[in-house]
């Protein structure tokens, strides 16, 4: 199944935003990464359409299974880069943060193995 960074950014915010909240909205969703309510609108049901995604009757974002481990897999992802940039090349936090958005999505296994590796060392 092809999948977009767009579609990524999507799942993880659910997902971190499921943290923090019981009930997640598209709204929540909008918010959280300044897009407009339609634009996040079209996300979901293309996501919806993937089955990735469902919307409950309270209008409740829910992962489906296939959503929540793309979803984890990208957080995991953003999590390691964010503290090798950190930890390691010392930048400063907020701008670590930003970069891991991006490269999160383009990271290879390999590589981001190999970060993993040695921030566990």
């Amino acid at each position: 199944m092809v999948i977009y960074e767009s579609g990524e950014m999507y799942l993880e915010t659910i997902l971190v935003l499921h943290e923090h909240q019981d009930i997640v909205r598209a709204i929540d969703v909008a918010n959280k990464l300044k897009y407009s309510k339609p634009s996040v609108s079209r996300a979901i049901n293309v996501l919806k359409s993937k089955n990735l995604l469902k919307v409950e009757k309270n209008g409740n974002l829910v992962l489906m299974t296939a959503g929540e481990t793309i979803a984890r897999t990208i957080y995991e992802r953003h999590q390691i880069i964010t503290r090798y940039l950190v930890e390691v090349l010392g930048v400063p936090n907020d701008t670590a943060e930003e970069d891991a958005c991006r490269i999160e999505h383009v990271i290879s296994v390999e590589t981001i193995s190999k970060i993993k590796e040695y921030l566990d060392k």
